[in-house]
């Protein structure tokens, strides 16, 4: 999950690869637009961190989406002004 929820500007998305692997890490708005894109590169296995700085965003709910090979992960965090 991430921290602090509800944030505001930023947040911080934490996750954990079992092995190195191509990882998607997208921001959604609850109308289904991509919002950002976070990651998307190839990384190798281990605890990662990856903040997400909101300014210029409207206040709401947004999903990110977390994908590999092996797993889809989907997740809300409150934007608050």
């Amino acid at each position: 999950q991430n921290y602090p929820n509800p944030f505001n500007p930023a947040t911080t998305i934490r996750y954990d690869l079992p092995a190195a692997l191509h990882v998607s890490l997208k921001v959604y708005d609850l109308l289904g637009r991509e919002v950002a894109t976070l990651v998307n590169e190839n990384q190798d296995a281990g605890f990662k961190s990856v903040q997400w700085d909101a300014r210029g965003i409207a206040s709401g709910i947004y999903l990110y989406r977390l994908e590999t090979s092996w797993f889809v992960q989907t997740k809300g965090m409150l934007l608050l002004r």
